[in-house]
């Protein structure tokens, strides 16, 4: 799955790609009318100098012995011509051309007014009843030259332009969208049991309905988890005692039936009464795992909780439990003792319930917080494996349960902000069931 791209980038490639497009349509057309001009330029001086040289031309052949003779025009001093001439007669011949030009890039026969060949524009004009011409030629390529270096001057500002305005644009579109930003940071802030209302200030005016339309969403979210967790813990606080009365009651009648089908029946109900019980007490404890409450205002020293939770379970389970503990350290994490406590009678009731009955659970806790419960038993697949923390979800073994503690364990994991992964087989081992929770270590008070 692409990442998604953050608004901030978007806007301000966006921006200044859009400038950038607008300025190299601005400079294409402000180069073609520079070359227009320059068009126009060169041309009027193509005229202008045909103009001024040819009445000095008429002149200075009137004046000669010998007027058809073909003349060289000196110069003061060698040196490249941009603009080269002849003067001809009508019939084409040379009575007079500057000392750079080559007779070859000119007409065959002389005319009047502007051409242009491959690589020359040309001016011609007469005089004395079109007895003499003048033609001037100019190279293209100076043109062209002239012509880049105006397009040059126009886009070498761009060079410099475009990162400019990359950054101005980002830092522009970052200090706008500074109240998004802390808007976004303050949901991902968010734990997973906090539904209060997200209050940021000076929105602006497109995601402040979104921002309005969250909290009351998050408001109404909030009635109902807690109507729901309110009823939950209530109907399982009231079945309490109704059920405790039944189980005795059920129990008395037991003994006082005599051996037969209403002895056995008895048994059934008492089960029933029991499993209907334990489900009760599940549900108070998941109630208590998606409210409030989960963390403690002072850290917690998490060494004496899991023992006495551990001596707990193994005098009633006949010593099974392996506990290994930090020597020298304490492991101090913000998370209520009753929490703690529910957290890890459901990791050590699952690992007793449905792990070997032959083989001891392992229960450890590092200097880094880390948890783990390890009991034997086969491979638990894959598919089933990720869905053993959903609620009702249970593995393919036989032993009776309600599908709950895996499920409680994770909403307290992830209410305290810990982390808490499944895996079968267990770590170095061939078989077996591992439950990790990584809590957030803490300083002592």
């Amino acid at each position: 799955m692409k990442s998604p791209i953050s608004l901030q980038k978007r806007l301000g490639l966006g921006l200044t790609l859009g400038m950038t497009l607008l300025w190299l349509g601005a400079t294409v057309g402000a180069w073609l009318v520079v070359q227009h001009e320059l068009n126009e330029a060169f041309d009027s001086a193509l005229e202008e100098t045909a103009q001024r040289i040819l009445p000095l031309a008429v002149l200075e052949i009137s004046n000669r012995e010998a007027p058809r003779t073909a003349q060289h025009v000196a110069t003061l001093k060698m040196h490249k011509e941009y603009l080269t001439y002849l003067v001809r007669d009508a019939e084409g011949q040379i009575l007079m051309q500057s000392h750079d030009a080559n007779p070859k890039i000119f007409n065959e026969h002389p005319s009047e007014g502007f051409s242009t060949t491959q690589k020359y524009r040309l001016y011609g004009a007469s005089a004395l009843r079109n007895t003499l011409f003048i033609e001037i030629a100019e190279p293209l390529g100076h043109r062209r030259e002239a012509a880049r270096e105006a397009l040059l001057a126009l886009l070498l500002p761009l060079l410099a332009l475009i990162p400019i305005s990359l950054l101005g644009t980002w830092l522009f579109v970052r200090l706008s969208l500074r109240s998004v930003l802390a808007y976004r940071r303050a949901v991902e802030a968010r734990g997973v049991g906090d539904l209060s209302p997200i209050s940021v200030a000076r929105l602006p005016a497109e995601i402040d309905p979104l921002a309005d339309a969250v909290n009351r969403l998050l408001e109404r979210l909030r009635k109902a988890l807690e109507a729901e967790r309110s009823f939950t813990a209530n109907s399982a606080h009231e079945l309490r005692t109704p059920l405790a009365a039944t189980l005795a009651q059920i129990q008395r009648l037991r003994q006082e039936a005599p051996q037969g089908p209403l002895r056995t029946r008895a048994a059934k109900i008492e089960d029933s009464l029991r499993e209907l019980a334990r489900l009760s007490e599940k549900l108070m404890q998941l109630a208590k795992a998606e409210g409030g409450g989960l963390l403690s205002e002072a850290p917690q020293d998490l060494i004496p909780l899991l023992a006495h939770g551990v001596d707990e379970w193994n005098r009633s389970s006949g010593q099974r439990i392996r506990l290994q503990l930090p020597t020298e350290a304490s492991v101090y994490c913000a998370i209520d003792p009753d929490a703690f406590g529910i957290l890890l009678r459901n990791l050590i009731e699952n690992a007793l319930k449905y792990g070997a009955a032959d083989q001891p659970v392992e229960v450890s806790l590092t200097e880094q917080a880390l948890l783990r419960v390890v009991n034997g038993g086969p491979v638990v697949p894959a598919p089933v494996l990720q869905r053993l923390t959903e609620r009702f979800v249970r593995g393919s073994s036989e032993a009776s349960g309600t599908g709950l503690g895996l499920a409680i364990a994770k909403t307290i994991a992830q209410g305290v902000k810990a982390r808490m992964t499944l895996a079968s087989p267990a770590t170095g081992r061939a078989d077996g069931f591992e439950v990790t929770v990584q809590f957030l270590c803490v300083p002592s008070a």
